[in-house]
């Protein structure tokens, strides 16, 4: 019989691309994974890897194994849901992935709720850009992610990941406080020649944004880029930048900066995604329905509906 922690290694090669990777994801040493490697090679009775310079290429037996494999571990992730769903309590552990302003805004209420209702479920949480933490996710590495999805703007997809959506917020034009005698700025078309931050060249916003300011008939002068949306914030309230930011930055903070209106009034999706196989783990639920309660708050915080309650992107049942 095949070893499935062989095969799990096999799987990770196929989706990480290196022995050094594979090895720093599941904590071996690169000589531990070639070693299993070699092992089920023997096991088998094919060869499985072959040496492309410093790399190693799965053959065609390979992934047949792999695909197999994968089936293998939802079997088993279901197996697992099925045995917590048979429990009294809701125990366990939740790695979710989070990206920075659902992490500030939506976070520190979900653990505080999540601390009250199910204090035996441990939840970790580690920042992540939406779309490593969607693949990441795939790879097993997290249990589940928020992610976000800008106006036109796809975010992966990977058939084994659901999706449920979470909330919506507003896209607005974000600029300095009105200075005495300074010029008011109504407009996107009113920043063609102010100085713009934005997020590093690759993110969801970044692409979303330089679109707007183009449609609008300028190219932006991005002179500032960070990932740190608080940083962004106090470029802008200090005068010194303009951006496009979406309406959960200011959650429990609140801004000097003047929040400008866009055309058709564009909204940001926010949504999180689990492997569907574990989708009925209690803990997962737990966190979800916590993490829905919290956005509620938000949204009623701020004055305004969810507009998007926590059901299937897609038109799936829930947990599918």
């Amino acid at each position: 019989m095949l070893d499935v922690r062989r095969l799990r290694l096999l799987r990770e090669l196929s989706i990480r691309g290196t022995l050094a990777e594979v090895a720093e994801a599941l904590q071996y040493s690169p000589s531990s994974v070639s070693q299993q490697l070699a092992l089920l090679e023997k096991e088998v009775g094919v060869e499985l890897l072959r040496k492309t310079g410093r790399r190693v290429q799965l053959t065609p037996q390979a992934e047949v194994l792999v695909a197999h494999t994968a089936q293998l571990l939802e079997t088993m992730e279901q197996a697992e849901a099925d045995l917590a769903a048979s429990l009294t309590t809701v125990t366990g552990t939740v790695r979710i992935a989070v990206f920075q302003s659902a992490a500030l805004a939506l976070m520190p209420d979900t653990l505080t709720r999540m601390a009250t209702a199910y204090p035996e479920v441990r939840i970790e949480m580690i920042q992540r850009e939406p779309e490593t933490a969607l693949h990441e996710t795939w790879a097993r590495d997290f249990d589940l992610v928020i992610a976000e999805q800008y106006p036109g703007h796809a975010a992966p997809r990977y058939p084994e990941l659901d999706r449920l959506r979470l909330t919506t917020d507003a896209i607005r034009l974000a600029v300095p406080p009105a200075a005495d005698g300074g010029t008011t700025i109504r407009s996107l078309e009113d920043t063609a020649d102010l100085a713009w931050v934005m997020e590093p060249r690759g993110a969801a916003s970044r692409h979303w944004a330089e679109q707007a300011c183009r449609s609008a008939g300028f190219e932006p002068d991005v002179r500032f880029e960070t990932a740190d949306l608080q940083a962004q914030a106090r470029l802008i309230e200090s005068g010194n930048a303009v951006a496009l930011m979406p309406d959960l930055v200011w959650t429990g903070r609140g801004t000097t900066a003047q929040l400008v209106e866009l055309p058709g009034r564009p909204h940001r999706t926010i949504f999180t995604s689990v492997r569907r196989s574990s989708a009925q783990r209690p803990a997962i639920l737990a966190a979800r329905e916590t993490l829905a309660a919290a956005a509620a708050a938000v949204a009623a915080g701020a004055g305004r509906s969810s507009a998007a309650p926590v059901d299937d992107l897609e038109g799936h049942r829930a947990g599918q």
